[in-house]
């Protein structure tokens, strides 16, 4: 594949298979914008990608709060003025781990796996559409649980593990109402599950035995970031390289129309689709 002349943003990309990814697809000529809460790695990927001949610059940004989000996508705009492919990729796990909250007082998984993309994705829509046609993935996962609209920040009863696949989840119900508003704007946005415990920090730290490789879910998310058969394909959730259903609620178009309302209303931002 040749990505020359592609400006790509990877979150979550001083590690992990957001790195392989970053590192890859500025291997193949795209510009990169790596993101991630630390500049000394940040700044050592960019370097390597420079020994390599590619292009990259560090964006830095803390996606547990809404406020750097926001000035995420402004450091955006000042680099570029369009974006061919947004991959959502950044979040955290940790099952075993007590509830935490967000800056902004929000549950530490819903927020930083969710709605930071979320709210990342709906500022940078004007430069993909400028670019499109234009792809958004969302890196989710087969680990999901329906969204309890009662208790979405998980107040009573709190589960790690649950938080997690909630969060998840609600990327996949994002990923199919804007595919949906998108329609014929030029822009897909699919999901996709990358990979089954791969080789990352993320499950180190979560005591799992790796059973596969950063490189398995990095092709994965290469496949959607810019294979020319996934072409005008949206809506769409993969588990690894192949099509596959998401959890029922997925589907459920009164939920999504619930999640799509609580998340603009938690972050400030008016919904163009209102009446």
């Amino acid at each position: 594949m040749t990505e020359r002349g592609r400006t790509i943003l990877v979150t979550g990309s001083t590690d992990g298979v957001g790195r392989w990814v970053a590192e890859r697809l500025a291997a193949d000529g795209a510009r990169v914008l790596v993101h991630g809460r630390d500049r000394a790695r940040g700044e050592a990927v960019v370097a390597a990608i420079a020994a390599g001949g590619g292009a990259a610059t560090f964006l830095q940004a803390d996606l547990a709060s809404l406020a750097e989000v926001s000035r995420l996508a402004e450091a955006v705009r000042r680099e570029t003025d369009g974006l061919d492919v947004l991959i959502n990729n950044a979040g955290v796990g940790g099952p075993q781990t007590p509830r935490e909250t967000s800056a902004d007082d929000f549950e530490l998984r819903f927020a930083v796996n969710y709605l930071a993309g979320f709210l990342l994705t709906r500022l940078l829509l004007p430069l993909l559409e400028a670019r499109a046609p234009a792809r958004i993935v969302n890196v989710a996962s087969a680990g999901q649980q329906a969204i309890d609209f009662a208790d979405v920040m998980l107040t009573r009863g709190y589960d790690g593990g649950r938080a997690y696949r909630q969060s998840k989840l609600a990327q996949i119900l994002m990923t199919l109402d804007l595919a949906a508003e998108l329609k014929g704007a030029g822009v897909t946005v699919n999901a996709l599950h990358l990979a089954t415990y791969m080789n990352t920090t993320m499950v180190r730290r979560a005591g799992v035995r790796p059973i596969s490789t950063v490189e398995e879910g990095g092709e994965a998310i290469l496949q959607l970031a810019a294979s020319p058969a996934l072409a005008g394909r949206t809506g769409l959730y993969f588990n690894g390289l192949h099509e596959a259903r998401a959890d029922p609620q997925a589907y459920d178009a009164a939920a999504r129309r619930r999640l799509r309302t609580l998340s603009f209303e938690l972050v400030g931002l008016p919904d163009p689709l209102a009446t």
